[in-house]
């Protein structure tokens, strides 16, 4: 028998797009929807093999429902912007795919589908439909079944619904569905059912009646609330049986004939998959060609086949075929470590009681050396019932030599926190080759690096989820829980996966001279770095911070006292309703800003403007920079002492910043606010033990100084040279007075210029930022470009530059992603703009102070000096130094930092000294 195979894609859009990540290509257009419907078309096709197929979407513009009932779907929500975009193209790629795409005017999908099922049916032709939508379920029959995809991954499964598939689910049989959907009503349409009647009570009443007619038969005989609210639908029931009814008689202009398999059209899908980077595709594409040849795109631009660093050559499709092992046996442990000994390459992961890499422990690992297979060696799965596992100290000791060999080369997702697992159990990790964490964020650091995103955007996978086998929320339990069955397989996916990513992400990566030299020679040993720094940790001083956290909170109360009587009662000053009752209601000041409910803002911002002519904002200001201080420093940093080493561990993320910057967390030593006495006094309470002393090494005016390396402009390249004062200099050079006559207002006039510029200022924001009229800040800005007319000309080239290629690039070739540069929204691409233009200023400081740290840190292994740097933040380097050593870590350690790299300017580190951070500087 023939096979006739329906898609109701107006259905799986909307699912694909709401269940994808926000995925988009390198022009920052959205993809996650057509990826989705094209996903589970290519395995629709796999699974069901059909004569006859199509894929049926509404059409645009009303149809004869909307005249039976204006109403009819009027609480739809409208499309989505990030959706519509999407759907021209993924019709396109679905013809291009081959398949029969019919959109017919007047009528919806589900009727063109009902049309086409009862043709086929007529025919003796099997029918499958393949929805998400329950309303088609009325067309079930011994002919027609409804399959639902409910995943499109590994794991996925179809609910099919065949006659008694239909009944199991809903209660009632096909032919009662009608009835069943006019009962309940459709929220979804608009169409109203019987009021206070849902499932159970319309299955109750089609039992017990037989059919919708003879419930309006008996309406009378039905007591109760209900019975009431049936007797008032009755008038609406024969138009809701019209809405809710498929109309399989309605004209349509395709027949069976034309549902036949088409040819691909390979060349537009090679364009399409080309413009959505949809590149696993593009290489199967590239391999089902006759000749082998890769095939030509072409409308391909030339400018976005720049930007994709040629990574159609190298994707390749996700591995399917899947061989687990969960290792229980000493047998099948040497098996696995033979099989680890002898592999180029082994993915390695762990398993842990925690998310903290200081304290986390091994509850297993897991290992692949081939894409496919893998395994999971259980070591301290601990609920009840759970089987015999290997002795933990005696495998780990078999394991040890193994993950401690450099000869072994491993590659893994984040191994830096794999790293401290182990070292917390006394194994070094030796040997980590590969990163894919590193390579994902050293090829599009815009996006997400997470293993499950990467697995979705670059294989077309979608992982299993921790919660999905460990729970969330209240019911999470942690993984050493978790049954070993489905703990075996989620471990060693993760195994196989990354494996898998680094097999697509690194070619990527390596056919790139740039990018190479920034993952191998910066992004991996400063990652093996950042281990050391962050088991080094930095000691605090306890007993400083209580008493700072004790006077904090004497002044807050001071504050709250003040803000109290300038209001003339007293308020919560967190309360930010209570905040706008005082601000715009009693006091009567005038609202600057609205939020996006409509209430007048309270943010800083605000509040920073409105301290300008009135005192209360200012007040409260102060009162949120202290208690945030207090909140998130002086109260909590005690508490993130670790007492096994008296010391505070933050962890440094790399591949969080755009930029290449790091970012640190637990605590954030990046926010630690300078610019207040009590937020200096924080950097007071981290010390240095008996015998040492705090040095910090700090890049001076560096982003100025790429400035003017990238502009080349004379007249900065000269003042650098000279070692002048740059901000001197540029008011002398605005203001048009000798350096010697430049005031102290002027300088800081001309430092606030200097750097709002890189950061792509507007004259309205140096306005703001100086407190002047707006026309004498565009003329500051004016002259500031006739002194330095290479700095004007260097942002209108790079602007230019990212337009055409979506990324900007840093002295060494770390690539930028400005995804928003060719927004149409003016406010999106004007920030884009400013970012363009700063961010190969601090993506350079940020590659310039990573070559750093491996400068220092390797001059400090190789001369097995005990100083050992405890952070890095920003564009300083902070050490810990015995005061034996102080001589020599000063003398050198600037001309260490002044040498990673020779721009067209001097590089100028200034080193400081001091028993604690403060003091230092």
């Amino acid at each position: 028998m023939k096979t006739l195979l329906l898609v109701d894609g107006s259905s799986y859009l909307y699912r694909a797009f709401h269940a994808m990540p926000d995925l988009r290509n390198r022009q920052n257009e959205p993809t996650g929807a057509i990826q989705g419907v094209l996903n589970m078309l290519r395995r629709l096709h796999k699974d069901y093999p059909a004569d006859y197929s199509a894929c049926v979407f509404d059409a645009k513009g009303k149809t004869f429902r909307d005249d039976i009932y204006p109403e009819y779907k009027a609480n739809r929500a409208a499309m989505p912007d990030d959706l519509r975009p999407q759907i021209e193209p993924l019709h396109e790629a679905i013809k291009a795919m081959g398949w029969p795409l019919i959109v017919e005017s007047g009528v919806e999908a589900d009727d063109v589908i009902g049309a086409l099922a009862k043709q086929a049916e007529r025919e003796g032709i099997k029918v499958i439909i393949s929805t998400g939508d329950k309303d088609i379920s009325q067309l079930v029959n011994e002919h027609i079944t409804v399959v639902n995809t409910m995943r499109d991954a590994f794991r996925r499964t179809d609910e099919v619904l065949d006659v008694a598939g239909v009944e199991n689910k809903f209660g009632i049989p096909p032919s009662l569905m009608v009835d069943y959907l006019v009962l309940i009503g459709d929220t979804s349409d608009n169409v109203p059912g019987v009021e206070k009647v849902g499932p159970k009570t319309a299955v109750k009443w089609l039992k017990q009646y037989g059919s919708l007619d003879n419930i309006v038969a008996h309406a009378d005989e039905i007591t109760g609330v209900v019975g009431e609210n049936l007797r008032k639908a009755l008038p609406w029931l024969p138009t809701a049986r019209e809405l809710i009814t498929i109309r399989c008689d309605v004209g349509i202009q395709e027949n069976l004939a034309d549902l036949a398999p088409q040819p691909q059209d390979k060349a537009k899908l090679a364009e399409l998959f080309d413009r959505f980077d949809f590149k696993t595709w593009r290489r199967e594409l590239d391999a089902q060609s006759t000749s082998g040849a890769p095939i030509t795109s072409p409308q391909a631009p030339a400018s976005t086949a720049s930007a994709h660093i040629a990574t159609d050559l190298f994707s390749a499709a996700a591995v399917t075929t899947r061989k687990f092992d969960t290792i229980l046996t000493e047998t099948a442990l040497q098996s696995w470590l033979d099989k680890i000994a002898a592999a180029p390459l082994v993915c390695f992961d762990t398993e842990t009681t925690s998310l903290n890499p200081l304290t986390a422990k091994l509850v297993g690992m897991s290992f692949s050396v081939i894409a496919g297979e893998a395994a999971y060696l259980p070591l301290m799965h601990d609920y009840a019932g759970a089987p015999d596992q290997l002795p933990f100290e005696a495998t780990l000791a078999r394991i040890k030599p193994l993950l401690e060999n450099p000869a072994i080369k491993k590659v893994g997702q984040n191994l830096k926190y794999d790293k401290h697992v182990l070292a917390n159990h006394g194994i070094q990790l030796n040997g980590i080759e590969h990163d894919t964490l590193l390579q994902s964020y050293v090829l599009e650091s815009h996006r997400t690096h997470g293993m499950d995103d990467l697995a979705m955007r670059h294989l077309g996978v979608q992982t299993i989820t921790y919660e999905e086998v460990a729970g969330k929320g209240a019911k999470a339990v942690g993984f050493s829980q978790v049954a070993l069955e489905q703990a075996s397989d989620y471990a060693a996916e993760d195994a196989d996966i990354t494996l898998q990513l680094h097999e697509n992400l690194y070619p990527q990566v390596a056919a790139d001279d740039k990018l190479d030299f920034i993952y191998k020679q910066i992004e991996m040993p400063v990652s093996d770095i950042l281990f050391t720094i962050e088991r080094n940790g930095v000691l605090i001083d306890n007993a400083m911070l209580n008493k700072q956290s004790n006077e904090i909170g004497l002044k807050l109360m001071e504050l709250e006292k003040q803000a109290f009587e300038l209001a003339g009662q007293p308020f919560n000053l967190g309360s930010p309703k209570q905040l706008q009752e005082i601000l715009f209601g009693k006091l009567g000041i005038k609202p600057t800003k609205k939020t996006p409910s409509g209430a007048p803002s309270t943010d800083e911002d605000v509040l920073q403007e409105l301290a300008l002519d009135h005192p209360l904002p200012k007040v409260l200001l102060e009162y949120r920079g202290l208690a945030k201080l207090k909140s998130t420093y002086t109260d909590k940093l005690p508490k993130m002492i670790n007492p096994a080493t008296g010391r505070v561990h933050t962890s440094y993320n790399q591949a969080v910043a755009i930029t290449g910057r790091l970012a640190s967390s637990d605590p954030n030593l990046q926010n630690i606010p300078v610019r207040t006495a009590e937020g200096r006094r924080i950097r007071e309470a981290f010390i240095a033990p008996t015998g040492n002393v705090i040095v910090s090494a700090d890049y001076s005016q560096i982003e100025l100084r790429i400035m003017a390396h990238l502009s080349q402009d004379d007249g900065l390249l000269k003042a650098f040279a000279a070692g002048e004062d740059i901000h001197r200099a540029t008011a002398a050079e605005i203001f048009g007075v000798e350096r010697e006559a430049v005031s102290s207002e002027q300088r800081r006039y001309a430092k606030v210029i200097n750097f709002g510029l890189i950061y792509g200022m507007s004259a309205f924001g140096l306005a703001q930022n100086l407190n002047i009229e707006r026309q004498a800040a565009q003329n500051y800005i004016d002259r500031y470009f006739a002194r330095y007319p290479g700095v004007r000309e260097y942002m209108q080239v790079t602007r230019e530059s990212a337009k055409e290629k979506g990324y900007v690039e840093t002295f060494f070739g770390r690539r930028l992603w400005v995804p928003e540069i060719n927004s149409p929204n003016g406010m999106r691409r004007q920030g884009a703009e400013r970012a363009a233009i700063n961010a190969p200023m601090q993506g350079t400081a940020a590659d310039l102070i990573k070559l750093a740290m491996i400068a220092v840190h390797n001059w400090l292994t190789h001369e097995k000096l005990a100083s050992k740097i405890i952070m890095q933040v920003h564009d300083e380097l902070v050490l810990e130094v015995p005061e034996t050593e102080l001589a020599l870590i000063k003398e050198k350690l600037p001309l260490l930092m002044q040498n990673v790299a020779k721009l067209d300017v001097p590089l100028l580190a200034e080193v400081g000294i001091g028993n604690n951070w403060e003091a230092a500087h």
